[in-house]
């Protein structure tokens, strides 16, 4: 989020680079022309960002609202808020009071988006969600976006699934979380099957059933669905479930071990020993945490560390006082940032999805603090979970050991990610020298094929950059003209597709950074007939100028260490099997093999089904089910006359007439 005052800067590039486009292989350059920018450089375009902003000026009001900063391009540059946008905008205009940095930005500038909103805790809600959906260069970013899993208590059938959810929160029912990982979710939903014995089944699995599952064998699931407890006495164990993830653990706990003393004394032992093993689930779900969080209650933990110019946000997740894991993140930022400020923003971005609790546990003061709360508790009630949000410094007791704890977290995960950007760098550099390449690459293209005999051919791209994968800009390209199996073929239509949308999109090469739309690299995986497809295909497009390597398992098509590296112009070259540039190549060419093969896999399943009443226009699914109840097959729906198609239920005359002519039309 924006303060009044200064905004954060980026490491966009300066307007000379904008000017012509950051080309592949240019980093130096890039660097030594930061480096000696000056205002007066500038100074060309910086007449027309300012006369943008004054004319967005003349249309404003002084109420609270978002505004964006957009280039010649259209793209977001910069995310602010305002209680005043008019004041606030208006100080864009004078010259003499920008920064360099600010500088930049607005000679950047040649147009300006307002939103205008109720309140100005609405406007940080609204500028959080559009930092997240545009990833403006000069905004605090927090990289890590993916969403959070919570554990899901469903409550819209009598006998409640328990189940691990991600995305919209749309079911009805209880939502506990967020937990840092999909594996701390899974690992506690088996130790709460365990405790409580509730269904994971889907609704379907669950009515279909006409004995008990094997997760009633090994003592995971009560067995509803085939009447082993009725609806009072299951009801009783999810009860129990909402009390021990509501915080309430210690009375559950009690409960468990007068049930199973009662039970020995009874000489029930059988009914004692599943209690015993319930009770070793809840010690265990207790046991498993590795920070103490007792006495704290539901409470989110923030500590920062920063060194290098780079920061790690360290995050625990406590809820009922117990811990639900912990994430670290790296959130993107200019050097010369005020901490306080980059940890607001990582606040507001992160709780853009996730409910926040009614406790924030900080390190450090928050500018405009007390307007992050109410925007926080204006969200928690659009949630559905309406509460106070109190953000605080811890100062005793276990909530200050929790905050050090995490602080200590927070400077060993900034540590170990300073010493993979270091070994990082160093495999980069290597691997730039090896394959012959100008400069370190910002972008890695990888690509792939996946296909049996030809049927169902899928062609896979995924996107590295120097910080690791760019998940969200993968693309798979469904095989359209190529000939049944034919590899080089395939290769051809990818590259065409790519490149030519690259060229339309983007002809000058102008964009970059996580905006950039050409690769610095692009390496495929095969042998010399794919690198040959490649090259031809791209020559034919005028393309001459990205570097291209193949990537192929060697002579023998043997064990992972014998790869051949092949260029454009026929050489061949290799690398020792201990080589951690080896290590790097091998884990892109896995990567897009692991995400071409999924691809593949989905769209086969998709086709297995499939049914050819799906191409029948006005046919939806209810219709469909329909005629294949009544028919029994999609054969038999084709061999059907009129008359049997009007009997059929669901199918009036109308809809029979089409069903008809669809299969019989020219005949």
């Amino acid at each position: 989020m924006s303060r009044h005052g200064t905004p954060p800067s980026s490491k966009a590039p300066p307007i000379a680079d904008q000017a012509r486009g950051h080309q592949p292989g240019a980093a130096e350059r890039f660097n030594e022309e930061r480096a000696a920018y000056t205002v007066a450089s500038a100074q060309p375009n910086l007449e027309a960002g300012l006369d943008a902003i004054r004319t967005t000026v003349k249309t404003l009001k002084p109420v609270p609202g978002v505004y964006r900063m957009l280039d010649a391009r259209g793209d977001v540059l910069y995310v602010g808020k305002a209680r005043a946008l008019k004041n606030r905008v208006a100080n864009y205009a004078q010259q003499n009071n920008l920064t360099q940095r600010l500088l930049r930005m607005v000679s950047q500038t040649r147009a300006m988006e307002i939103v205008t909103t109720n309140s100005e805790a609405e406007a940080l809600l609204l500028e959080a969600q559009f930092i997240k959906r545009f990833r403006p260069p000069f905004n605090v970013l927090l990289r890590d976006d993916k969403s959070f899993p919570f554990i899901l208590l469903r409550s819209d059938h009598g006998y409640p699934r328990i189940m691990k959810h991600r995305g919209a929160r749309r079911a009805k029912g209880n939502y506990y979380g967020p937990f840092a990982s999909a594996g701390s979710v899974n690992t506690t939903i088996n130790a709460l099957q365990k405790l409580f014995l509730l269904r994971s089944c889907t609704d379907s699995f669950f009515s279909r059933r006409d004995r008990p599952c094997l997760l009633y064998q090994i003592k995971r699931c009560s067995a509803p669905c085939v009447g082993r407890i009725d609806e009072d006495g299951y009801a009783r164990l999810v009860k129990q479930a909402q009390d021990f993830l509501g915080g309430k653990s210690s009375a559950v706990q009690s409960d468990l071990e007068r049930q199973m003393a009662k039970a020995s004394e009874d000489l029930d032992f059988e009914t004692a020993a599943i209690l015993r093993d319930r009770l070793r689930a809840a010690t265990f779900i207790q046991g498993s945490q590795a920070v103490n969080a007792s006495g704290v209650g539901d409470a989110d933990v923030f500590a920062l560390a920063s060194k290098g110019g780079q920061t790690a946000v360290q995050a625990f997740f406590i809820r009922g006082g117990q811990n639900w894991g912990h994430r670290a993140f790296f959130p993107r930022h200019p050097k010369d940032f005020d901490e306080g400020q980059v940890l607001a923003n990582v606040l507001a971005q992160f709780y853009e999805e996730v409910p926040p609790p009614r406790t924030i546990l900080v390190d450090r003061d928050l500018p405009e603090r007390e307007l992050i709360e109410e925007a926080f508790a204006a969200s928690a009630e659009l949630g559905g979970v309406g509460h106070k949000v109190d953000i605080s410094i811890p100062q005793r007791g276990d909530r200050r050991k929790l905050m050090q704890q995490a602080q200590r977290n927070a400077i060993e995960a900034l540590e170990r990610r300073l010493a993979e950007s270091g070994t990082k760098a160093r495999t980069l550099r290597a691997m730039t020298e090896f394959l012959e390449l100008a400069d370190i690459p910002q972008r890695i293209e990888v690509y792939d094929n996946s296909h049996i005999q030809g049927a169902k051919a899928v062609g896979g791209m995924i996107v590295a950059g120097p910080e690791g994968f760019l998940k969200n800009q993968y693309r798979k390209f469904n095989i359209k003209s190529a000939q049944t199996n034919d590899d080089f073929g395939m290769m051809r239509e990818v590259m065409n597709r790519r490149f030519s949308r690259a060229m339309k999109d983007d002809p000058d090469r102008e964009t970059s950074g996580e905006k950039a739309v050409w690769p610095d690299l692009v390496l495929i995986d095969g042998g010399k007939g794919q690198m040959s497809a490649v090259r031809d295909t791209l020559a034919e497009l005028g393309i001459e100028d990205i570097a291209l390597i193949a990537i192929a398992k060697g002579p023998d098509h043997g064990r992972e260490g014998r790869e051949v590296f092949h260029f454009p112009d026929g050489r061949e070259k290799t690398l020792p099997t201990n080589s951690p540039v080896l290590f790097y190549l091998q884990t892109l060419r896995d990567e897009v093999h692991r995400y071409a093969i999924g691809a593949h896999r989905a769209k086969r399943s998709r086709a297995i089904t499939a049914s050819p009443l799906d191409e029948i226009p006005g046919i939806g699914p209810a219709r469909k089910r329909a005629l294949l109840l009544h028919f029994g097959t999609a054969g038999k729906v084709r061999a059907a006359s009129l008359q049997d198609l009007q009997r059929a239920p669901g199918v009036s005359e109308m809809v029979a007439q089409v069903i008809y002519d669809f299969y019989h039309a020219g005949g």
